[in-house]
């Protein structure tokens, strides 16, 4: 590793979150869309930006882009693209809300990207992993967690195989996803502050988003429903596979 990587790994492994990023954390609206691989968060999150009121919370890393399905990630969409250098002086200058250290690659959330939400008086929405929330959840309680779900066990299977140019590929790619289906799937049931949502319709799922926003996470009874097939789809999974 670089002296440059490692005192980045050094100065994430020390850092906290400001008190002043703590603030806007607690007075914005942030919701948190996390679930297992395929299930649609990403699709879900492009709905809601593009039907108003939602603004992507896009972060910071120091991987250089990439070209996704033929398309080449652009700055400030995908993600805010910055050098190992600007990383160091943002994270010695409390930049960052959240900030980690992915194989030798920075990612975090700059104040300046939730301040820039904030002040056009929109939700920021962004998908995370199950980590990703924890850290959030312990700066403000406020912010809200959704885990989205596919209807059932072979209907994930068969939305994630389609990303695939044949079988083989597939099943490879697909082995490492059920690991961490069940890990992020556990996570999410030990906790009680996810809103658990099946997405099997698109739009019944994005509406579903919109709705739990609106209540400003008031819990109700579909949510222990939800939970509970949230609790089938994990069992599934593990009966289902070599785990």
């Amino acid at each position: 590793m670089s002296e440059s990587a490692i005192e980045l790994q050094q100065l994430i492994e020390n850092y906290r979150t400001p008190e002043r990023a703590r603030q806007i954390v607690d007075e914005c609206e942030i919701v948190l869309l996390a679930g297992i691989s395929g299930a649609g968060k990403d699709t879900i999150k492009r709905q809601l930006v593009a039907g108003g009121g939602f603004s992507d919370l896009v972060s910071h890393t120091t991987r250089p882009p990439r070209v996704n399905n033929g398309q080449p990630e652009v700055d400030g969409r995908e993600y805010h693209f910055i050098n190992d250098n600007q990383a160091t002086q943002m994270l010695k200058g409390g930049e960052f809300v959240e900030a980690k250290f992915v194989h030798g690659t920075v990612y975090g959330t700059s104040i300046k990207a939730l301040k820039d939400i904030a002040r056009q008086y929109k939700v920021a929405v962004t998908d995370i992993d199950v980590q990703g929330v924890a850290e959030y959840k312990e700066i403000s309680n406020r912010v809200i967690a959704m885990f989205i779900l596919p209807p059932d066990y072979d209907i994930w299977r068969q939305r994630f195989a389609q990303r695939y140019p044949d079988k083989a590929t597939f099943e490879e790619a697909f082995e490492v996803r059920v690991q961490t289906a069940v890990h992020e799937l556990t996570k999410a049931l030990e906790v009680d502050y996810y809103h658990f949502i099946v997405n099997q319709d698109l739009d019944k799922a994005v509406s579903a988003v919109r709705d739990i926003t609106a209540r400003h996470d008031r819990f109700i009874d579909k949510d222990v429903e939800v939970r509970q097939i949230a609790q089938t789809l994990l069992d599934d999974i593990v009966r289902r596979s070599s785990i």
